[in-house]
């Protein structure tokens, strides 16, 4: 088995899901005591999140760097960034390392497209949702089409992820406002919806809405057993 590398703290709440998923996973492929190798190098969210708000990206990317070169320092066999916007400095992450990385938007449009959907819905921070780095890796490399909430939605979801979820707050009222947000995307002609952040999924869960629903944190740590167990290739 290999070790898989992780950067979370962002936040701990989504940390706790990919630790707890890859174990998992681990123990119903292999049985018995079996649980994953891993190696975590966790970080302050406080100070990624003043980087993000105030635009300071080469910052943020130097940080991830720093701490992609601590997990391989580690043991890891390859690296996972435990969070969607902070793929937006993946590629410098990866140069960086000679290990491998599995990006988060490969697997998700991996399992979008093993349904045979096209036309997928996206929720995430504005940052994903807004900028090239994952919705163009969507269209451009897998092909998808993607659909986005309009204006008032982004900055619901948006608002939502930093004030209520990385903090562990669920609330119904939220939940609600998301389904209508899906609803409008369902509309619109989206297929599935992608939770392109990996705290979205402790909010909404797949009974809540009509489309189905794919949730990133799942599927990247699902996707990192089986690179560990060698029935996915990262090279």
């Amino acid at each position: 088995m290999k070790t898989i590398g992780m950067i979370g703290g962002m936040s701990w709440e989504s940390s706790i899901e990919y630790y707890r998923i890859t174990n998992q996973r681990v123990r119903e492929k292999l049985g018995g005591l079996h649980s994953a190798k891993s190696v975590m190098v966790s970080v302050d969210f406080a100070e990624i999140e003043v980087l993000q708000s105030s635009g300071r990206w080469d910052e943020a990317t130097q940080m991830m760097v720093d701490a992609a070169l601590q997990v391989q320092r580690g043991g890891a066999d390859f690296l996972m960034i435990c969070t969607n916007t902070m793929h937006r400095m993946a590629e410098e992450v990866r140069a960086a390392l000679q290990i491998p990385l599995l990006h988060i938007a490969d697997a998700t449009a991996a399992r979008v497209k093993q349904t045979g959907m096209t036309k997928i819905g996206l929720l995430g921070t504005r940052f994903t949702m807004e900028e090239d780095f994952y919705c163009g890796r969507l269209e451009s490399l897998h092909g998808l089409q993607v659909l986005v909430p309009n204006a008032a939605g982004r900055g619901l979801v948006h608002r939502v992820i930093y004030d209520e979820l990385v903090l562990g707050q669920t609330k119904p009222a939220s939940r609600a406002e998301f389904a209508r947000i899906i609803s409008q995307m369902q509309a619109e002609g989206a297929q599935g919806v992608i939770l392109g952040c990996t705290e979205i999924g402790l909010l909404v869960k797949q009974g809540d809405v009509d489309l189905p629903l794919f949730d990133t944190t799942r599927i990247h740590a699902e996707a990192a057993v089986d690179a560990a167990l060698g029935e996915l290739d990262l090279s």
